[in-house]
């Protein structure tokens, strides 16, 4: 009754149920927050109506999805509820940690254990696209172990941009999915569907097996062409003690024409899934390589998810729900400093030695971090409106240009 006379809608009865912890994540819409209720721990996906005014079916597109769907290797759907300001989706908690980053803490990686994986993630593609929905946005930071157990299943999550299809020949024409993992025609905006989801899983499996991504471009107009081309290159040096089959099952996927790219239930088929053809090497040490070229790209990421965070805190209108100080990851501080230790600044930018005998000179480890980042992040952010720009530049281009006869 209280609530209704602050305006609440009925299911904010449901809120009392949670007790909100720290935040695990920050995108353009909200946060992801974990919580304790009384079925044991969850995640919290909390979005800001304001931010998605006009765009309210996209929430309920996300919800009806999620409550579809039922799969071992997809993360389960535990509720939702909403407030005058905000609605909230709760979800299975993955406590296990991303793909990669759980790779690393093994002591060994071997080809075969690549492909028991690529087998689960696209087991759960696969009933995904049975049941006509496209996730779109597949990358290993998506590919999350419930739990620390050894055993632990891997789950496929973050449905924000998926897309339930009203019938099997429904095109989508929304650009959608991240730098380095979207398909061509997705860059191309020729129109898109399941098959997007297929390269994808192909520039991971390639990405698993070498330790870096098949498209190395820093342009999109570069990118796509790289792309469109479609010559995968398999570098000797890294490549010699992969399987065959293997490499067959990523040319299978990485076919630029999606009409030619294999189906999830066609991939599923493919003899290196089962394991026998694939190799004992171990991709340990190319794996540890490329999370540490990822160590400074990290640090950038905590401390704008950092500020991301404050900048939610601002649109925020219950006390409760605001993010606070412990809400920034725990090891944002360690990443800020091993990003400005493995980044090569100027002594004029940034002084690192402190001055003895005048202590109001002394500058601290994390103000110095904060500072260096901060820049990082300025000329990430004119890299990004550069990228936009080249972007228009090439989609004005492609209109522009006309078929030759």
């Amino acid at each position: 009754m209280l609530n209704k006379l602050h305006g609440q809608p009925d299911s904010y009865d449901k809120k009392s149920r949670y007790r909100f912890g720290k935040t695990l994540g920050a995108g353009t819409y909200g946060i992801v927050r974990e919580a304790d209720c009384p079925e044991g721990k969850v995640a919290v996906k909390i979005i800001l109506k304001k931010n998605v005014r006009g765009n309210e079916q996209m929430v309920y597109d996300e919800l009806e999805m999620l409550q579809r769907l039922k799969h071992p290797h997809i993360v389960r759907f535990h509720d939702w509820f909403e407030s005058r300001d905000k609605y909230y989706i709760v979800t299975q908690l993955a406590t296990g940690g991303e793909l990669f980053d759980r790779i690393c803490d093994k002591g060994r990686f071997t080809e075969k254990d690549a492909a028991e994986t690529i087998r689960q993630v696209l087991d759960a593609v696969n009933y995904l696209h049975q049941n006509n929905v496209v996730h779109r946005d597949l990358k290993p930071e998506n590919l999350l172990y419930l739990s620390q157990d050894p055993n632990s299943s891997l789950v496929l999550a973050d449905f924000g941009i998926a897309k339930m299809l009203d019938s099997q020949n429904e095109v989508l024409t929304t650009m959608a999915g991240s730098f380095g993992y979207a398909a061509p025609e997705v860059m191309l905006k020729k129109g898109h569907g399941k098959p997007v989801d297929m390269w994808s899983m192909g520039v991971i499996t390639y990405t698993l097996l070498c330790g870096y991504s098949p498209f190395r471009s820093e342009s999109l107009a570069d990118l796509i062409e790289e792309c469109k081309n479609g010559r995968v290159v398999f570098h000797e040096r890294y490549w010699k003690d992969v399987s065959k089959d293997a490499k067959d099952f990523i040319n299978m996927l990485l076919q630029p024409d999606p009409r030619h790219r294999a189906t999830s239930e066609q991939a599923l088929k493919h003899v290196w899934l089962g394991g026998k053809t694939a190799t004992d090497h171990n991709l340990l040490p190319e794996i540890r390589a490329y999370m540490a070229k990822q160590r400074l790209k990290r640090g950038i990421e905590l401390v704008k998810l950092s500020n991301r965070i404050e900048a939610l805190k601002m649109q925020e209108d219950d006390e409760e729900d605001v993010p606070g100080e412990a809400d920034v990851p725990a090891n944002a501080r360690e990443a800020a400093g091993q990003a400005l230790a493995a980044h090569d600044f100027s002594s004029k930018a940034i002084k690192t030695t402190e001055d003895k005998t005048d202590p109001t000179q002394k500058r601290s480890l994390s103000r110095i971090a904060k500072g260096a980042i901060f820049r990082e992040i300025v000329l990430a952010k004119v890299r990004e409106m550069k990228e936009q720009e080249e972007r228009e530049k090439f989609e004005k281009s492609a209109t522009l240009k006309k078929p030759t006869s």
